[in-house]
């Protein structure tokens, strides 16, 4: 156990949520009367974060689906909608949704987002994706994806009008003036009159400044392209890193990028995932890795493979090598991730189905408290890390026991905070407001 942090730095935490864990065995684990589309069960999952004073109940999405996925992810609520849900049942956490960019037009989403951010009182933040399965394509008439490049370029554009529309509405627009008979201050509600590649918008937006003025804005891209556009826009990145050594690298790379696009680095916190199993003692810990591992099936790990890769992965044999993956206009940054940690680990086709599975290339931290803290302080104070996106391998135990004994352990170093200290999430996270 390490002593006490001396570091002014503080953990950034988010809670990754599957509402029936991220393991893929974790649902044989979980609470039996849970369910993905259970508002009972995500408001219990929130409130439960929240006494942890989690930064962010973050939710991830997709716009397709299939029998081969995880029950988390099957069948699942539409994100802006649950988390308007959440909205009024929790008072401090932050509230994140993932949305694309590719299907979907800004004048919408930023009208979208800036209801979140009324109805939370300044605690929402958007994950914006571009979106990468050809599934999700043939879900909006299309019968493929555009182009990596292209779906980037547009992704620019995207934010760009949704900033321009977030900032039609300025500081004072609504005055509520009874005597003179005047409500709004017109010259400060302003068209944006935008004409792009993409986009044709006129604004302004009808609904007022929100209290962030934007959401908080949070990217996940780790291909040249996006963490160029990550440098430029966002404010969080969500990554994958399997070791210390990898995520220093990105932290300094996207960090440098940060300076590169005229921006201050301490503004855009790099939190990676991260699956801690956590028990009471080392040994239970390790037990309760073993019993999810028993129950992994290999074959939806080659199913996760196969659909990240866009190849058939059952037609080489388990035990051999993994074989040699083409370049993809999919999910480049997690292929890469697969990739590398099969070379650098030798392993076998059955292993690297069997991490899929099991922890779909996060990494996993398993320990007492005290292993888990001392883990992460290591990260934060090597710079591989501003803190990290938490995701619980199976409800509601994991999640119990990491607000239980982690928090307090962390809190203990210094190294989390003992409440929220603002309203907005911005503020608790120590960012500041959009010009």
């Amino acid at each position: 156990m390490q002593a006490s942090s001396t570091s002014s730095r503080q953990l950034r935490l988010g809670l990754f949520v599957q509402p029936l864990g991220h393991h893929v065995s974790g649902w044989r684990m979980s609470d039996p009367t849970a369910s993905p589309t259970d508002i009972d069960w995500l408001t219990w999952i929130a409130r439960k974060a929240e006494e942890g004073t989690f930064d962010m109940f973050f939710v991830g999405d997709a716009l397709a689906t299939s029998v081969h996925r995880l029950p988390s992810t099957m069948a699942r609520f539409e994100p802006l909608t649950l988390l308007a849900a959440l909205a009024v049942n929790t008072r401090h956490i932050g509230l994140a949704a993932t949305a694309s960019t590719t299907f979907t037009d800004p004048f919408n989403l930023a009208r979208t987002f800036s209801s979140l951010d009324h109805i939370s009182h300044g605690r929402a933040a958007w994950n914006v994706v571009t979106s990468f399965s050809t599934d999700v394509a043939r879900n909006f008439s299309r019968d493929d994806m555009p182009s990596h490049a292209e779906r980037y370029q547009r992704a620019r554009e995207f934010l760009e009008v949704c900033f321009k529309l977030w900032n039609g509405w300025q500081s004072g627009a609504v005055i509520h003036d009874k005597a003179s008979g005047r409500y709004f201050d017109d010259d400060k509600i302003q068209p944006i009159n935008h004409q792009g590649r993409y986009f044709s918008v006129q604004g302004p937006l009808n609904i007022s400044r929100s209290p962030q003025y934007r959401p908080v804005i949070i990217e996940a891209g780790s291909s040249d392209d996006g963490q160029t556009l990550a440098a430029e826009t966002a404010e969080v990145i969500f990554t994958a890193a399997a070791t210390l050594e990898e995520a220093q690298g990105f932290y300094q790379r996207q960090k440098q990028k940060v300076v590169q696009a005229g921006r201050n680095p301490e503004h855009v916190l790099i939190l990676p995932g991260v699956m801690p199993i956590v028990g009471r003692t080392r040994e239970e810990a390790h037990q309760t890795w073993q019993q999810l591992n028993q129950l992994v099936d290999i074959d939806n790990g080659l199913q996760q493979l196969s659909a990240r890769f866009g190849i058939d992965m059952t037609q080489y044999p388990l035990d051999g090598p993994v074989p040699d993956i083409p370049a993809s206009e999919g999910g480049q940054s997690r292929i890469k991730l697969f990739t590398d940690l099969a070379a650098r680990d030798k392993l076998t086709l059955r292993e690297l189905a069997a991490i899929a599975a099991g922890s779909r290339g996060h990494r996993v931290v398993i320990g007492d408290a005290a292993d888990i803290a001392d883990d992460f302080q290591h990260w934060l104070e090597s710079a591989g890390a501003d803190g990290f996106n938490i995701m619980p391998a199976y409800l509601p135990e994991q999640l119990t026991l990491f607000v239980e004994l982690v928090i307090p352990e962390l809190r203990r170093r210094g190294l989390f905070r003992e409440h929220y200290q603002y309203s907005t999430l911005r503020e608790n996270l120590g960012l500041p407001q959009p010009r």
